[in-house]
Parts: C-alpha cells; structure tokens; sequence
C-alpha cells in the first residue's frame, strides 16, 4: 500500500501550479486554491497541495521543480496574491524543508525568497478554474505562462514527469522545429 505524504505550493498563479504538479510522477492529487498560514502570511494566497508518493518523487525532487516553475527570487509587487511558499502540514517537515532550500540555493544566481509555512487553511477553487490547463491547453494564457513550464519539466526533469499527458507538447515541438526547417 502507497503512503502519501502532502504539502502545499505557493509562487505563481494556481493554473501554472496546478498544471506543473499534475505532470508529473508520484503525484496522487493536485488541489488548486487559496492556503492561509499563520502571522504575518494569515491572509490567503493562491497555491496548490499536492498529495504525493515519497517512494516514486522525493520531497527534494518536487520543492526544486517548484523553485524553477516560479519567480523564486523575485520579490515582485504581487506576492501577497502569490506569496511564494512551501506549507508544511507536519512540524517535522519543516526542518526538512529548511534543509532542502538551504542545499538548493548554490544553484541559483539570486537569494531565494521562498517562505517555509504551517498550513492554517485552505479555500478550494470553483470546478469552473480546476485542472485549468487540462481543460484549455489551447488558451493563449497557457500558450504564453504555462507552457513553458511544462517544457522545463520535459527538459530538466524528465524522470520525474508524466510524458503520456506531455505528449501534445512534443508533438507540437517537433511541427515548430519541421516548420522552422521547411521555411
């Protein structure tokens, strides 16, 4: 029998999150909302929890797809609406958690700004935002933000992703680079 592990997402906009997380292995559930910590981050911010099999995708795996699907260290105007944050459910997890961000830090430019957050809360999304991606692959918003993060995943991170719901990213891969050698 599986054990599921849980953890909650926060940096961009939930579509993105959501879409990231679904792609990939080991990923159970992907709940698309609004979590709420404690102090200063008590107000709702949009993210995602993400139900997960440690055995398939390690905690590690999945916190490094986050800080790259992400502006992880941007500090930009509209972080209270997407606070960037990885919310712990279990207190143990969040020494974890430290240990990790501090070890993936030496592969980024700039500090890190990822916040390590209890849970307090959650607000799910209306099933008419749910699976976004999935539902309008076409839309110009996937097209534009996205996409390219789904890309990243077949590029760095390609054992860890779910290529079967990838397949119409490849494809459509292979007609730009045929139309860009035709033209």
């Amino acid at each position: 029998m599986r054990s599921l592990e849980k953890i909650g997402f926060g940096g961009g906009c939930h579509w993105c999150t959501e879409a990231v997380f679904q792609s990939l292995t080991g990923v159970d559930q992907v709940r698309q909302g609004w979590i709420a910590s404690e102090g200063e981050a008590f107000a709702f911010s949009e993210a995602v929890i993400v139900d997960y099999d440690p055995n398939v995708i390690p905690l590690e795996v999945l916190v490094e797809i986050h800080l790259n699907t992400h502006k992880s260290t941007s500090n930009h105007s509209m972080r209270e609406k997407y606070r960037s944050a990885l919310y712990f459910f279990e207190n143990e997890q969040s020494q974890r958690i430290r240990n990790i961000l501090n070890e993936l830090q030496s592969k980024f430019e700039q500090k890190l700004i990822t916040q390590i957050l209890p849970y307090a809360g959650f607000k799910p999304s209306g099933d008419d935002i749910v699976d976004y991606y999935y539902k309008n692959p076409k839309k110009p918003f996937c097209d534009t933000f996205i996409k390219p993060k789904l890309r990243l995943l077949l590029s760095e991170f390609l054992l860890y992703t779910d290529t079967h719901k990838l397949d119409h990213l490849k494809r459509s891969n292979s007609e730009t680079e045929s139309e860009i050698t035709t033209h």
